[in-house]
């Protein structure tokens, strides 16, 4: 092949298609076809192994899943019309079940659970789900969400800032700080987990040395109230490093000239991150804050190492919901159906956040 005749292909459109072939072939086989398979399934009963064939059911996945009632429940009173109480005083109601089993008066109920309720008055407000286990695993992921996303980045700003420095030995706390993120998101859980054993942990062995014996242990993840909150706060401490040297890239793009100037004019340390860091941070933050957010919806792997999803389903998500029913359940429906929202409600999010972004700029 001459000069000429490789210079004339690699000038024309086949060979950019050519070269871009692998990749589109992968996304496509890997990313673009799962998706739009679950996205078709999610509207079918379609199970892993089944002798029935697939139906097309429509939308009875996500009304069974996303379904939810409200019930007011009065107290019961006696032949005399006074409120029947039980040995403690309190009112006594009758039963939800009442009301979610075959019951005529009530056809939207059926098949609903308790999800949560609260006291008004004297009567009690019940809030049912039809699937009280996704309800569980989207309200945990939210929250999680929620809680991640702010404290990460202002735990990774803070470093980065304090790391910003130019200081003797200050490549080894970048090292130290960055070393959880390059470990095995798996191997991090497994060493959590043993750390916040409820016999032998080292969490409750410290804190009883520090309260010289006074503290009594805790099954961090054993009990329902602080299992959530254990999962969350390891994985703040194993994420912050690598968005810690995100802060730092941004943080050494901002031009010394300006803060010279400010200390010209006399400015504050907070004046100087105010008026001067922080605006230089807002690109970074906006990439933070999305990158964060997508890797909190994923979470799955510290669930499915340290809690399988309890106790009492209290550390469920949404990615182990979907993999859980898929192939443990075999629902493959189910499974898909929750991608699908999971999609939605991401997308969601981030034109939410595309759009807050314009409208500061």
């Amino acid at each position: 092949m001459t000069p000429k005749t490789a210079k004339s292909l690699q000038n024309h459109p086949t060979a950019g298609w050519l070269m871009m072939a692998p990749a589109i072939i992968l996304l496509t086989l890997f990313l673009i076809g799962p998706f739009l398979l679950a996205f078709g399934f999610s509207f079918t009963n379609q199970r892993l192994i089944s002798p029935n064939p697939t139906q097309i059911v429509g939308l009875r996945n996500f009304e069974q899943m996303l379904g939810v009632g409200v019930l007011t429940l009065e107290p019961e009173r006696d032949n005399s019309g006074a409120v029947v109480r039980d040995d403690e005083g309190r009112p006594e109601y009758p039963r939800v079940r009442t009301f979610t089993r075959n019951n005529p008066d009530y056809p939207h109920l059926e098949g609903m659970r308790e999800w949560f309720g609260w006291s008004w008055g004297d009567n009690q407000v019940v809030v049912l789900a039809r699937d009280l286990v996704f309800m569980k695993a989207l309200t945990n992921t939210l929250m999680f969400v929620a809680v991640v996303a702010p404290v990460q980045a202002g735990l990774a700003l803070l470093l980065a800032l304090m790391i910003n420095q130019k200081l003797r030995g200050i490549n080894i706390f970048r090292t130290v700080y960055f070393m959880p993120v390059v470990v095995s998101i798996v191997v991090v859980s497994l060493l959590w987990r043993f750390i916040y054993d409820g016999r032998n942990g080292l969490l409750n062995n410290l804190l009883s040395f520090i309260s010289f014996g006074q503290f009594r242990p805790v099954d961090w993840l054993g009990e329902p109230s602080t299992a959530l909150w254990a999962i969350l706060a390891m994985s703040v401490w194993q994420g912050v490093g690598f968005h810690m040297v995100i802060w730092l890239s941004g943080l050494q793009t901002i031009p010394v000239a300006l803060y010279e100037a400010a200390d010209i004019e006399g400015a504050t340390p907070w004046q100087k991150f105010r008026f001067v860091t922080w605006p230089g941070l807002r690109n970074t933050a906006v990439l933070i804050l999305v990158v964060i957010t997508m890797q909190a919806f994923s979470l799955f792997a510290q669930v499915d190492v340290m809690t399988q999803g309890g106790p009492l389903d209290s550390t469920q998500s949404l990615v182990f919901q979907a993999v859980q029913r898929g192939y443990e359940q075999q629902n493959i429906a189910g499974g898909s159906a929750i991608s699908v929202l999971l999609f939605l409600l991401v997308l969601a999010i981030s034109i939410t956040q595309r759009y807050l972004t314009r409208e500061r700029n």
